[in-house]
């Protein structure tokens, strides 16, 4: 936390907008302000390279890696290494109510957990373009979620580009979008709900697989920070 100012956390474009979301202009909790510092801690005591991200999650990259250069400057070592994010060919889901971010807080997102008709009714309520009121009106594509979901799940792109330039000239409904919206997601989360239901069954052995994947977590941690100590000379 001493290597990284207070002003520099503020400036953070993630953590801003987060704050202005929640409201909590001067009142923000410093444990929430600091959140960027506590994820590089997460990053650099595995000596990750490449983080899988949102979007959204590049400034924490960014952070991160001044705090990496900042330490190895300030100690004259090379033990922190600094990392990449790495984004997928979707790099952000809105949420479903529109909002540019899905998250638990808002309850605008789909669950890998969900069952089949709470996805279905989810798909249903979801924001499309709120100026296509009747079937036969130009309709938006652009920042419209139901599009963006299926530019991402969709695998028949030939068929989604027809579907884009019907919707945009007029005349095909939101419902019948939802619906091939609906069976391509169900068809995306049946083998998770089912493999999911399967790790159910045993739930001594989640418990054993997250215990021995803590256990190797903590020795590599643990050799992270004794290098950082030495390069500190806190070693003693």
């Amino acid at each position: 936390m001493n290597l990284v100012s207070l002003a520099r956390l503020q400036r953070n474009p993630t953590v801003k907008t987060e704050m202005n979301q929640k409201g909590f202009a001067t009142k923000v909790p410093i444990g929430f302000l600091a959140y960027p510092i506590s994820q590089a801690a997460d990053i650099t005591a595995f000596k990750s390279t490449i983080v899988p991200v949102g979007e959204d999650q590049l400034p924490m990259i960014e952070q991160t890696n001044e705090i990496v250069r900042r330490f190895n400057y300030i100690y004259g070592c090379d033990v922190l290494v600094e990392c990449k994010g790495m984004l997928s060919q979707t790099v952000r889901l809105p949420g479903t109510d529109g909002n540019e971010k899905m998250g638990k807080s808002l309850d605008n997102a789909i669950y890998l957990s969900d069952d089949e008709q709470t996805v279905k009714g989810k798909i249903k309520k979801m924001y499309t373009d709120p100026n296509h009121l009747h079937v036969s009106d130009p309709g938006k594509v652009e920042g419209n979620p139901v599009f963006t979901y299926l530019d991402a799940f969709d695998p028949d792109k030939e068929t989604l580009e027809e579907l884009k330039a019907h919707y945009r000239r007029g005349g095909l409904g939101d419902v019948v979008l939802k619906n091939r919206l609906n069976d391509i997601m169900q068809e995306f989360l049946k083998p998770i709900r089912e493999r999911r239901a399967e790790y159910e069954k045993d739930k001594g052995e989640v418990l054993n697989l997250l215990l021995s994947g803590s256990k190797r977590a903590r020795e590599i941690a643990a050799q992270t920070l004794d290098e950082v100590k030495t390069a500190m000379i806190l070693k003693y």
